[in-house]
């Protein structure tokens, strides 16, 4: 599993776990049986039905269109995830770590046509192997890309950023925290991110300065992000 690193408007560093290719075709396998089985389903249920024109129709249309929008629709209303892709917690999101709107699924739909369908999926494999970001053409266009959400085994394989040599610290109270309480600060600040709940990320700031017993200066995003790269270089150092 490749990862990458962006900096978001707000000067935050992300460190995204970008999808392996391999997750990304068994999701794929499996979305594509999803689908076989119900156009098996559809076409048994039509079998005893004499075909006018009318009912061709509404056999095309029960076929064609759920197959036709089955991506755009699941990834919209399903938080960037087809059923294939959450059988192997992969997730469509903004380079930024944050929620795809509307416009940026539907690109990525559209342009699904290239990748996908007309080349049977090997420009898409081409060029996710050479972006270094997880992205397909349509990812590209939309600046989406696809990520991992699984557990890794160790604490230490779970930290968001890479922590240069250079790097200053400034709160070396965060060492009262334990792994498992900076992990679960890591995953609710990653979901509010991505959410763009900044109600959450306030809380949880004011919730972290109070343990730690400081007073933070930036802005709450900052500071929790500020307090999870001190963790790794503190945890890393010891």
């Amino acid at each position: 599993m490749d990862n990458f690193q962006i900096e978001t408007a707000q000067n935050v560093n992300i460190m995204q776990n970008v999808a392996g290719v391999g997750d990304r075709i068994l999701a794929y396998l499996i979305d594509s049986i999803i689908l076989a089985i119900y156009i098996i389903i559809i076409s048994v249920s039509f079998s005893t039905i004499s075909f006018g024109d009318d009912i061709f129709w509404v056999f095309i249309l029960a076929v064609g269109l759920p197959i036709f929008l089955y991506h755009l629709l699941f990834e919209m209303f399903w938080d960037g995830r087809s059923p294939g892709k959450a059988v192997f917690k992969l997730r469509v999101v903004m380079l930024d770590g944050s929620k795809p709107a509307f416009s940026n699924f539907l690109l990525r739909w559209l342009l699904r046509m290239i990748d996908i369908s007309l080349t049977s999926g090997a420009l898409a494999l081409v060029t996710i192997l050479l972006n270094g970001k997880g992205q397909r053409l349509g990812d590209i266009a939309a600046t989406t890309t696809v990520i991992s959400e699984k557990k890794t085994v160790s604490f230490s394989q779970t930290i968001l950023m890479d922590i240069p040599e250079d790097y200053a610290p400034k709160y070396p109270q965060v060492t009262i925290f334990r792994d498992h309480e900076m992990d679960t600060i890591k995953n609710v600040f990653q979901e509010a991110k991505y959410n763009g709940n900044h109600n959450v990320i306030l809380r949880l700031s004011e919730r972290i300065s109070k343990l730690m017993e400081v007073t933070f200066e930036e802005r709450p995003i900052e500071f929790v992000d500020k307090v999870i790269k001190d963790y790794n270089y503190y945890t890393q150092n010891m």
